[in-house]
């Protein structure tokens, strides 16, 4: 069975997440301790206790995902034998990408960690708030009908599709005006639209300043050899080389997550099997099963998960 591992990105965050594995494992308490020391703070207090709302802030949710993942990569690996690389491909949702070049030895944990307060810092502070939006989409709704949606809404501001999902799954990002223009065309095209509750207009071009400010930061930071190849969201194709992922970094904060074409290539180019969700929630898994309905889909983030996936290796 050929398997890749994959990572969650904003929005799979909830207080509590994580504590199983820093309460049964010291290879999770590690990877905690070194992202609270990485960033100055008790990030993991937060994790584990919450409130919601400062966990949910993007500068927070972001290293605090990542902080959950490699956590429950460290444990596979250390407690249970199972190395990322057994895995063919790795790919990350969004910040998850962070997650996946963590895991696969590219990136140190505190380089990543803070890596991504400043990319949540940075993509905060590039829109004003209430002047940006995004809506999902939903339904009946493939990317070329959202492209439409977001095509009609243009007329009136910044609009593009930002997460293609999966077919009845897509998102669109850009101004507040923009994307209210975008609902009101989704409604005569007859789908199914959500405004959805985020700070900011993620992966739109209104993100550049924040794509700037990575480009800055992740200039100063090394890249390793991968243990496996990463299947970027920007290409939805496997890469390795650093200065290759160094850039689509960058363009990935203003550039569309293509999580449909990843897993559909991983699927059949890759010849992938089993796609193994490895972090906080269960929202790749799901998405897994719309686009790759063959394959096995499985989510580890407690103890239980992780021994019993062990076995299957």
């Amino acid at each position: 069975m050929t398997t890749a591992f994959i990572f969650p990105g904003q929005g799979s965050q909830a207080p509590g997440m994580g504590k199983s594995l820093n309460d049964a494992f010291a290879s999770a308490r590690e990877v905690f301790q070194e992202v609270d020391e990485a960033l100055g703070e008790r990030l993991s207090k937060l994790i584990f206790e919450g409130p919601a709302e400062q966990l949910t802030l993007t500068a927070n949710a972001q290293p605090a995902l990542m902080a959950v993942s490699v956590a429950a990569a460290r444990v596979l690996e250390r407690e249970f034998g199972v190395a990322p690389s057994k895995a063919a491909f790795v790919a990350g949702h969004s910040l998850g990408e962070y997650s996946a070049l963590a895991v696969a030895g590219s990136l140190g944990l505190a380089d990543t960690a803070r890596l991504l307060r400043i990319r949540g810092d940075a993509m905060q502070a590039a829109v004003p708030v209430g002047e940006g939006a995004m809506a999902a989409l939903i339904g009946k709704v493939d990317v070329a009908l959202a492209e439409q949606i977001a095509a009609a809404g243009a007329a009136a501001g910044v609009v593009v599709v930002a997460n293609d999902n999966n077919v009845g799954n897509v998102v669109i990002s850009g101004s507040k005006a923009g994307i209210d223009a975008a609902l009101a065309a989704a409604k005569e095209k007859g789908a199914r639209a959500i405004a959805l509750n985020v700070s900011a207009p993620f992966h739109s071009p209104l993100m550049q300043p924040a794509a700037e400010a990575m480009a800055e930061a992740l200039q100063s930071v090394e890249f390793a050899p991968l243990a496996s190849p990463l299947v970027a969201n920007v290409t939805a194709r496997p890469v390795h080389e650093p200065a290759l992922i160094r850039k689509l970094l960058v363009e990935q904060v203003t550039g569309r997550v293509r999580w449909r074409e990843s897993i559909e290539w991983m699927a059949a180019d890759g010849g992938v099997t089993r796609f193994v969700e490895i972090g906080a929630g269960k929202q790749l898994s799901g998405m897994v099963k719309r686009n790759a309905p063959d394959a096995e889909a499985v989510a580890l983030n407690e103890p239980a998960d992780l021994e019993a996936f062990a076995k299957t290796i």
